[in-house]
């Protein structure tokens, strides 16, 4: 299978490629650059690897990236509520105007299988405090990122699920650990690199409740979804985690503090987030099998081993993060 990966040289697409070259497809990326080409290096010059510099906004590029195409793995997009907030017309663009006319392309070109990566952002603010969401649960996204990824998994979903294209939607878990692509800005990412280098931390509203899955294991997901067969997959959803990997801000500080000593962590009330959503994740577990194979401690002990080597000059660079 050749599978074309949108957006392969970002912080989950470059774990992605090379999972996907472990297990001998044959890959294609597609990727603006915005953040640089440095995470694929090391693969360029694999024998089952290709590479177009290319926005998907552009029809042309699109098309010379699904020429012999079997499968496409649609990670391409501005990601999170920051980075959409501040840039929300090329957001629109990117993450629905150019997702639609990549779809509806690869439909006209016979592709065979769409994996989107999607969000639990989608969840919003869970209505019951209490309990977890799971992928029928009511969709409230309190954000642009959300707002979009909810629009183009109807489509997907909905709108064409009698499409000859097999389509699968994938609700990540909000990411951390170690990629060719690193990122600082992302919250177990963050608070171990600020601890580890200037002994404190900030917490801002510690009682919110969301996921949190290891990059690997994210990536993971969309390789499993590409082995399964069809019937398990087509025009479904899959939330992407593990229902202990939930964590309030001030748990993931404390699993910090367990690796980095003696810091200081100054918590501050606050109610501004809206996003509060603890999930299940019986359903890509009971269906298809997954389980995942680090959690939340793994990541910070990466991270705080990367950060302290020395080898990364400055972790608080621009370059290591979406805006």
């Amino acid at each position: 299978m050749k599978v074309l990966v949108t957006g392969g040289a970002g912080y989950i697409g470059s774990i992605l490629v090379r999972q996907l070259l472990n297990k001998k497809f044959k890959v294609r990326v597609l990727d603006s650059l915005k953040f640089g080409g440095e995470a694929l290096y090391d693969v360029m010059l694999h024998p089952d690897f290709e590479f177009i510099k290319g926005d998907i906004r552009n029809e042309k590029d699109i098309d010379k990236a699904l020429e012999g195409i079997d499968a496409i793995t649609h990670l391409a997009a501005i990601v999170g509520d920051p980075a959409c907030k501040k840039y929300s017309e090329e957001a629109n663009e990117t993450n629905w105007n150019a997702s639609v006319s990549l779809f509806k392309k690869a439909e006209e070109a016979g592709i065979k299988r769409f994996v989107f990566a999607s969000t639990c952002s989608n969840y919003g603010k869970m209505a019951n405090p209490n309990d977890f969401v799971i992928e029928t649960s009511e969709l409230r996204p309190v954000s642009l990122y959300a707002e979009l990824k909810v629009k183009f998994e109807k489509f997907l979903l909905e709108e064409h699920k009698d499409s000859n294209i097999c389509s699968t939607a994938l609700r990540f878990s909000t990411v951390y650990g170690f990629s060719p692509r690193i990122r600082f800005d992302l919250t177990v990412n963050e608070f171990t690199r600020n601890a580890t280098i200037n002994g404190e931390q900030e917490i801002w509203g510690a009682q919110f409740w969301r996921p949190y899955c290891h990059v690997d294991d994210l990536a993971r997901s969309v390789v499993l979804v590409l082995q399964s067969s069809e019937e398990k997959v087509r025009a479904n959803v899959f939330n992407v985690g593990c229902i202990s990997e939930n964590y309030q801000k001030g748990m993931i500080m404390e699993e910090v503090c367990k690796v980095v000593p003696d810091v200081k962590v100054n918590y501050v009330q606050s109610t501004e987030d809206p996003r509060d959503y603890r999930v299940n994740f019986d359903k890509i577990k009971n269906e298809l099998g997954f389980t995942i194979t680090k959690k939340v401690p793994d990541g910070i002990k990466e991270i705080y081993a990367l950060v302290k080597s020395g080898i990364i000059a400055d972790p608080f660079e621009q370059k290591f993060r979406n805006i």
